[in-house]
């Protein structure tokens, strides 16, 4: 692989990840109500989803998961349902005056990592997206494996950057708002979560 293909590779991505995505709103939503560092975990949740796709990219199951209709559909309706439930959850708590002025809701990492995860994970065919982008790139007379990490190392990097960017943006909001509107700063959080969920779902149903 030149460093010409991997431009024009970088460059792809960048386009594909312009118009925010499901794991972009949770991110918004995430950093809104737990602050930028506690919502790290939570992308680091997606990314990990990520590279697990990618890996399965790799190996050349691409196929077996897009034509397992049944355990594609569970995965994915499982995850929007999800996501629904956590944020209808979080919009009923902010009415109910469950959150004090000062405080985020008490929310474990691996409660935000799991989000994230089941976020990401929540959309198979990235897996097929992964196996069509990758062969765009690939030279076939050079090692396939380190083209696979270096095109899969460059996609969750550019992917980290931009759910950084929107929860460093979040956190900033939230922190302006918290003190006087911290029951709409969790109502916002909550409706960003079903709005991912139902874009989730939207894009989905459209590629079936």
């Amino acid at each position: 692989m030149t460093i010409e293909t991997w431009l024009l590779y970088v460059m792809t991505v960048l386009v594909f990840m312009s118009t925010p995505g499901p794991s972009h709103l949770l991110m918004l939503s995430v950093s809104l109500s737990n602050g930028f560092q506690r919502s790290l975990a939570t992308a680091a949740g997606d990314l990990t989803a990520n590279a697990v796709q990618i890996l399965l990219a790799g190996m050349g199951l691409a196929a077996v998961i897009s034509t397992s209709r049944y355990g594609f559909a569970i995965v994915k309706w499982g995850g929007v349902a999800y996501l629904v439930w956590i944020g209808v959850r979080q919009i009923i708590a902010s009415f109910r005056g469950r959150y004090s002025s000062q405080d985020a809701p008490a929310i474990s990492l691996r409660q935000l990592w799991l989000r994230g995860f089941v976020t990401s994970a929540a959309n198979p065919k990235a897996v097929v997206f992964f196996a069509a982008l990758f062969p765009q790139f690939i030279d076939t007379q050079q090692s396939l494996a380190v083209q696979i990490l270096v095109l899969g190392t460059t996609y969750v990097v550019i992917d980290g950057c931009f759910l950084a960017t929107y929860g460093k943006g979040a956190s900033w909001i939230g922190r302006k708002l918290r003190s006087q509107h911290t029951a709409w700063v969790e109502r916002a959080s909550g409706v960003s979560l079903v709005a991912a969920a139902v874009m989730l779902g939207l894009r989905s149903s459209s590629r079936n």
